[in-house]
Formats: structure tokens, C-alpha cells, sequence
């Protein structure tokens, strides 16, 4: 079989490239090179491939980005979805937790019945929010103050005690897993150093 014979330029008498048509070709200068054209042209191709695979991995870091983005929001919803029905709770707890501390033994032996039953739903209730990832925050007199786990409702000086130490618990605080739900209420000594 025989060759099949290039095309010639017809003012160059140069061969066309297999890329373009000879119509392609004769829109180029006489004087033109064209392999100065087709180097140009392949130049300008992978400018145009560099900037499509730049664009292509943007793209594709960015869907990755929102994948993330996603999964934290799903495991935080998961989390602490539940955080305003707690919160919503907590004077629940409080107001159980009031009723026993206010139980004398005179009460107890009067209706003791009624005293258990309160201590059971206040018992229940601790577990089931325990179940839900909510904890106590429970701090001692003596402690030092703490501005991420307490609310400090007065300051007093008080003898035996240094500045910043709790003197009194009014109120447990309770977070839901690491997000602080409310703040124990404390008051806290304001003694002078020295």
C-alpha cells in the first residue's frame, strides 16, 4: 500500500500539520512557521490543562472539606442534640434535690413513704441523664473557683479561707459530655493575700 502524499502549503510549500486543516493552515502568515505556531498552540493547551487540573483538585479538597464539615455536624447533632430538653430538666433535678435536703427526721418518720418515693425519681432521673451524657458537676467548700465549671454569685472574706476558694455551693452545674450545661453556683472567698 502506498503512502498517501502530504499536503503541501500552497505558499510555503510546507507540510500542513495532521492537527489542522489546511484551512486552519492558511490562516497563517506566509511567513510563519508552523511548527512555531503548533508549539504555541501546544503551550497554550497545557496552560489550559494545568489550569483545569488546578481548578479539578480545588474542587475536589473542597468536597472533601464539606464531607468533614458534615460528619462533625452529624456527630455533634448526634451529641448534643439533646442539650435544651437537659438544660430544660436540670430545675427538675433541683427542685427534687431541694425537697430531700429539706427532709427532717421528723418528716421522714411522718411520711416516709413519700420521702422514698421522692429520693427513687430523684435517683431515677440522675440515672437516666447519666445515660445521656449529662454529669454532675459537684464542687467542695475549699475548692479553688474555677471560671469554666463555676458561676460565682457573691464574694465574701471569710477567716480560714483564700481568695478564690468556695465557701459555699448554692447549685450543681452539669455539662453534656464536654459542653458545660450550666454552672455550678458558688460563693467564693475574697480574703486578702497577707
Amino acid at each position: 500500500m502506498a503512502e498517501p502524499k502530504p499536503t503541501l502549503h500552497p505558499e510555503t510549500e510546507t507540510e500542513f500539520s495532521q492537527d489542522q486543516t489546511p484551512e486552519q493552515q492558511a490562516d497563517l502568515p506566509p511567513d510563519a512557521d508552523p511548527y512555531l505556531a503548533l508549539e504555541a498552540e501546544l503551550d497554550a493547551t497545557r496552560t489550559e490543562r494545568d489550569e483545569m487540573r488546578d481548578r479539578m483538585m480545588r474542587a475536589l479538597a473542597e468536597a472533601e472539606n464539606s464531607r468533614k464539615r458534615a460528619e462533625k455536624d452529624r456527630r455533634d447533632a448526634q451529641l448534643y442534640g439533646g442539650s435544651k430538653i437537659a438544660r430544660d430538666i436540670l430545675p427538675v433535678y433541683d427542685n427534687l434535690s431541694r425537697a430531700l435536703n429539706a427532709v427532717t427526721d421528723e418528716t421522714r418518720s411522718a411520711a416516709g413513704g413519700l420521702v422514698e418515693g421522692v429520693e427513687l425519681t430523684l435517683r431515677e432521673l440522675t440515672n437516666v441523664m447519666q445515660k445521656h451524657g449529662v454529669e454532675r458537676i459537684s464542687p467542695e467548700v475549699g475548692d479553688m473557683f474555677d471560671p469554666h465549671a463555676h458561676q460565682a454569685m457573691f464574694e465574701a472574706p471569710v477567716p480560714d479561707f483564700k481568695a478564690g476558694q468556695i465557701i459555699q455551693v448554692m447549685a450543681d452545674g452539669f455539662k453534656l459530655y464536654d459542653q458545660l450545661l450550666r454552672p455550678a453556683h458558688v460563693g467564693v472567698s475574697s480574703t486578702p493575700a497577707g
